[in-house]
């Protein structure tokens, strides 16, 4: 699109890096020796990643010790202690130069590094003591977990170290507490050893996951979107899109998915796609709140869609113990069928709204799109051909991705340079150091994430000291039993706790809580005169998608934050209207723990897959225009109680097929669902000729 259309606003431009400060924790702010230093460590642990991704052969523990060591030193020095309070001139933080980072940070980010790497450095003797740590892994241990819980509360905020040290505080207080909440506890030898020596504590699952897969993918994406990938997909989208009715809106929605697909950050896609889309949608129209709204709904979304999705996806993947496809399998229609509702909701508020498309003049020519960014589809075509064609580990997918999209970024400027003539050495050395620059900024990207899982660790750790089954207990009894109950409580537990913490940490903490008694509860839970039984896919898949919609629920949402800076427009409005377009998403983990077709459990066929698909959108439209009281024109209560009845047969036609035919025929409920849904657009339609003729008459 000509760049008079499509320009960053001030807003966007000063909030991106708060924004991603709040997300990953990362300064960009640092000048001088910090600056240099941070480069080159940063530098140094993406290359790190990738060999360890390819030529590098050696033990995960060894990957994930470095892996921390790298993040926990960035955030040190980085992040300062405390911000000075802009109220007093005189404040002490100011005096002790706490608002800024100190040779003090320096030695602290030392020290924690050296804890970090301390099971690396003396791991033949950890191996000769298992269970019985001497004095030094005894106060090596401590040092890390405080250190830790320090750089996390600099890089995330106190939420994720006050419920860590509420855990850790359980197990030293358990035997001591009320019966219904004793606990047997346990000494500080076996608790260090379990969290910081053993991979069932800060070195578990999450960190691991964070240290192979998640890396990568987060440097593809910070990659594709320093080369200007995040640019050609918005663009790409507004040429396609632009001239049908609210097309700037539809265009915001499908750029959000594609730069969704590749970041798996909503908060990163925001501020990437939203200083574009939002005042391109307030150009046409659309009130400065419900554009930041549409762009916040579907970039919350972008974590749930294939093929990249966000870092807890990975961590689901370990969990479940099956490769990462299979995860991405069973998001695939409830991602894709939450945007083409998304989509929908967009053409309802454009018809509300009495908006048109953009003129001729204002596109942007879909082939000059293409022919100055289709280089950009190469290395997501490569990511795509090895994961599901070749079926490698996304490790290596990604590593392949990486280096196919470092090529191009290397050349791209080398390649403008020849067709205008100029200076090709210049533009090879312009192409390396923005291929080095992005790289390290993919590694300040990822300190938050890392620490995130790391911290999140040691809340696992202290569940699998024997605290599991003393919570799986009390909240089977909070739940009464009751699996609707329990379901209700997950969610509200993960909105919750997404005001505080990361999508990844929230994830974590629900599914190592929630996730077993779920499936246990189901188990006992009969539906149609048969035993549900939920898969555990489906168990976790709830924890994630709740936990991804914190981000745009108020008060904290930081998605909403985002937006509405970009916007201008009020936080909280703009969360409120985000959730309630968002309302669609939160039906979606409600329907398939029950209707497991929509995650294809035990579903192989690719037609049958389409055709839940398509059942499945059309239930989120009928569900969103329930919402959202707009069908063809405004309804009403019959053509609501219409839609909601289509809604419910669509996405589970097993609750009219169920009591009658055998699962096998859900097709007839699909029949059914399809007539209701074109009762209620007959009785629209008729009520909108019988309302055009009254206009003609009067």
């Amino acid at each position: 699109m000509p760049q008079k259309h499509i320009q960053s606003t001030p807003a966007g431009d000063k909030y991106k890096e708060d924004i991603a400060r709040a997300e990953h924790g990362m300064r960009g702010d640092t000048m001088g020796i910090t600056a240099k230093i941070t480069f080159v460590i940063a530098l140094c642990w993406s290359l790190f990643q990738m060999a360890s991704a390819s030529v590098l052969l050696i033990d995960s523990i060894y990957v994930k010790s470095i892996h921390l060591a790298f993040a926990i030193t960035l955030v040190y020095f980085n992040i300062p202690m405390l911000k000075p309070s802009a109220s007093s001139r005189w404040d002490l933080r100011i005096l002790l130069a706490m608002n800024r980072v100190t040779v003090m940070d320096y030695i602290l980010g030392i020290m924690a590094a050296v804890a970090a790497l301390y099971i690396f450095l003396d791991y033949a003797g950890l191996s000769s003591r298992p269970g019985s740590p001497n004095d030094r892994d005894i106060l090596m241990g401590i040092m890390l977990v405080v250190l830790l819980l320090e750089a996390t509360r600099r890089v995330l905020g106190p939420a994720l170290p006050i419920i860590s040290s509420v855990f850790i505080l359980y197990v030293f207080t358990g035997p001591y507490l009320p019966d219904f909440l004793a606990f047997k506890g346990a000494s500080l030898s076996r608790f260090i050893s379990q969290i910081t020596m053993d991979t069932q504590g800060v070195y578990g699952i999450p960190l691991q996951v964070s240290a192979t897969v998640v890396f990568l993918f987060v440097l593809f994406g910070t990659m594709l979107d320093r080369a200007g990938g995040g640019t050609f997909f918005t663009q790409l989208a507004i040429s396609g899109l632009g001239r049908y009715r609210g097309g700037a809106a539809k265009a915001a929605v499908f750029s959000s998915a594609l730069s969704g697909m590749v970041s798996g950050s909503s908060i990163a896609n925001v501020v990437t796609t939203g200083t574009f889309t939002i005042p391109l949608m307030k150009k046409v129209g659309y009130p400065a709140v419900k554009a930041a709204a549409i762009e916040v709904a579907s970039s919350v979304n972008g974590q749930l869609a294939p093929p990249v999705m966000g870092a807890a996806a990975f961590i689901i993947a370990e969990y479940v113990n099956v490769p990462y496809i299979e995860v991405a399998k069973a998001a695939a229609i409830p991602a894709f069928a939450s945007y083409a509702a998304l989509l929908w909701i967009t053409h309802v508020e454009a018809c509300k709204l009495g908006l048109k498309g953009l003129s001729k003049d204002e596109l942007p020519r879909t082939w000059d799109i293409l022919r100055g960014g289709l280089h950009f589809l190469f290395p997501l075509a490569m990511l795509l051909y090895e994961l599901i064609a070749l079926q490698h580990s996304a490790e290596l997918s990604v590593f392949r991705a990486i280096v196919v999209l470092a090529v191009i970024m290397v050349f791209q400027p080398v390649c403008v340079a020849v067709v205008r003539k100029t200076s090709k050495w210049e533009a090879f050395k312009q192409g390396v150091a923005l291929t080095l620059s992005s790289m390290a900024a993919g590694a300040t990207n990822m300190a938050g994430v890392a620490l995130a899982t790391a911290s999140a660790g040691i809340i696992v750790g202290c569940v699998s000291l024997g605290l599991g089954q003393q919570i799986t207990s009390f909240v089977e009894i909070l739940s009464m039993g009751n699996i609707f109950l329990l379901l209700i409580i997950t969610a509200a537990a993960s909105l919750l706790l997404g005001m505080g913490l990361p999508t990844t940490a929230n994830y974590i903490i629900m599914a190592s809580l929630t996730a077993p008694v779920l499936v246990e509860l189901a188990s006992g839970f009969t539906i149609h005169g048969m035993q549900l039984a939920v898969p555990l896919m489906a168990a976790h898949l709830y924890c994630f998608y709740f936990g991804i919609l914190a981000d745009d629920t108020p008060p904290v949402g930081l998605a909403a934050y985002a937006g509405a800076a970009i916007a201008n427009a009020s936080p909280i409005a703009v969360g409120i209207q985000g959730f309630f377009y968002d309302i669609r998403t939160a039906l979606l983990p409600l329907v398939f723990i029950f209707n497991h077709d929509i995650i294809l459990w035990n579903i192989n066929s690719l037609p049958e897959a389409i055709m839940i698909f398509c059942m499945t959108s059309l239930g989120m439209v009928c569900f969103s225009s329930f919402v959202q009281g707009w069908f063809v024109i405004r309804t009403n209560i019959v053509d609501r109680l219409l839609l909601l009845a289509a809604t419910v047969v669509l996405m589970y036609p097993a609750l009219l097929t169920g009591f009658f035919l055998p699962h096998e025929q859900r097709h007839l409920g699909y029949i059914a669902g399809l007539a209701l849904m074109l009762l209620a657009y007959l009785r629209q339609k008729t009520s909108a000729k019988l309302a055009a003729s009254r206009e003609v008459t009067a």
